[in-house]
């Protein structure tokens, strides 16, 4: 199967059943058929467009068929081609039809054809529920985001600011790569980088650059080679913040797949000691082979559920790093399988993010400091569990506490707060 239009629609559909990320399906995808670079964009295109569009296309879909029942594959199909034809400039509509029509079953084919062209009569203009009437609603649809996200994002930020931060996530996203000033300067990668055709620009911290567009690490110079990893702004300004230094001891209770390690054993100069502990014992050789591309050296790893004791490790570490596990209600736009999630369903996280920050805590070493971080935007994930922990540990306090959000600051949405004990 090379059609990429062919692929999507089974990927698509595969990813509906299953709940499957679509990253893991297209790359799997990719791999095994031979599709020329504009095919293999097309598909990325047509799988995350479809995805990340899903509320909106099927309110249109309704609306043109008249709340008519329709079988999956139709309407996968029919997300598909209104897709193309609202989004993708670069394909004529007439293509997009006809492409569309040949591959709906037999059965189908008018229907399909008669709603596509139903759009094209109506000017390409999506409808949209009315604001007034529910703006809950009308947000839901008009950045494709499950409603009862919608209210928590509401909830948190109000409904103009949430209308910035979905239309942020909404945005292509481009990619952060950590460069491994171990092996080369960020200006001299940047050089490597315009000898292919990718222009950067250096991040805040001076340690990363940013290009425009994400791209596979395959075509990312001397990647193999340990010259840099990919690592976003937001997740590099907390490692700053933390203020790790060459020579000391540091913990790294939840590090797979393991680039804020990496990241702190830069900071560190490769000079020190850094203990990455999971939960998952199959996902340390991440770390660990991740390690060794980048020339890394100080890094061990342990698998230690977060929440458990190590009396020996009491007082122990000059800093401590939290990157607990979270909702990632701020990573919308990598992962637009997110935006159709229940936050009902994480309802849990803080009791555990909580359990990981206290038990952290004991193994910092006194004068130590110890950094949280999430990548979601829920407070009830963020500032709450800080807050709630400081009002049980007298005995530390709040150096620093800062949200970046993607229409502020350009980033994944993250949230970081630095404590020191006394």
């Amino acid at each position: 199967m090379s059609d990429p239009r062919k692929l999507a629609l089974a990927l698509l559909e595969k990813q509906e059943a299953a709940g499957q990320y679509a990253s893991i399906a297209l790359d799997s995808a990719i791999k095994q058929n031979a599709l020329s670079p504009a095919d293999r964009a097309l598909l990325s295109v047509l799988v995350y467009g479809v995805l990340e569009k899903k509320l909106t296309l099927d309110y249109a879909i309704d609306q043109f068929s008249g709340g008519k029942e329709i079988e999956p594959t139709v309407r996968m199909l029919l997300r598909l081609g209104l897709y193309q034809i609202a989004f993708l400039d670069k394909i004529p509509d007439h293509a997009a039809v006809n492409e569309t029509v040949n591959l709906a079953p037999a059965r189908a084919k008018g229907f399909v054809n008669a709603i596509l062209r139903s759009f094209l009569r109506a000017e390409k203009k999506l409808p949209l529920p009315q604001e007034k009437i529910d703006p809950v609603f009308r947000l839901s649809i008009e950045y494709s985001v499950a409603r009862p996200l919608c209210e928590s994002f509401v909830s948190a930020y109000g409904i103009e600011r949430t209308k910035a931060i979905f239309a942020a996530f909404g945005k292509a996203p481009g990619l952060d790569l950590r460069i491994n000033t171990l092996k080369i300067s960020v200006s001299d990668y940047q050089k490597l980088l315009l000898e292919k055709g990718i222009e950067s620009r250096a991040l805040s911290t001076g340690k990363g650059v940013a290009l425009r567009q994400s791209y596979p690490v395959s075509v990312l110079p001397s990647f193999d080679a340990g010259f840099c990893f990919v690592q976003d702004e937001a997740s590099q300004l907390a490692l700053e913040a933390l203020g790790a230094l060459p020579g000391e001891s540091i913990l790294d209770v939840c590090a797979c797949p393991g680039s804020k390690s990496f990241g702190l054993a830069l900071n560190m100069e490769n000079r020190g000691e850094i203990l990455s502990c999971d939960l998952h014992a199959n996902k340390l050789s991440l770390v660990e082979k991740g390690a060794s591309r980048l020339g890394i050296s100080i890094i061990k790893t342990e698998q230690k559920d977060a929440r458990d004791d190590r009396s020996e490790w009491h007082e122990s570490f000059d800093r401590v790093l939290c990157d607990v596990p979270c909702s990632g209600f701020g990573v919308l736009a990598k992962k637009p399988e997110l935006r159709y999630k229940d936050p009902g369903e994480s309802a849990a996280l803080p009791a555990i993010q909580s359990a990981i920050l206290a038990r952290s805590a004991e193994f910092l070493k006194r004068g130590g400091k110890l950094l949280y971080s999430t990548c979601t935007l829920l407070p009830r994930e963020n500032g709450e569990v800080v807050q709630a922990f400081l009002d049980q540990n007298k005995n530390f306090t709040l150096v620093e506490e800062r949200t970046l959000f993607p229409d502020t600051d350009g980033t994944d949405g993250f949230y970081f707060a630095l404590l020191e004990k006394k």
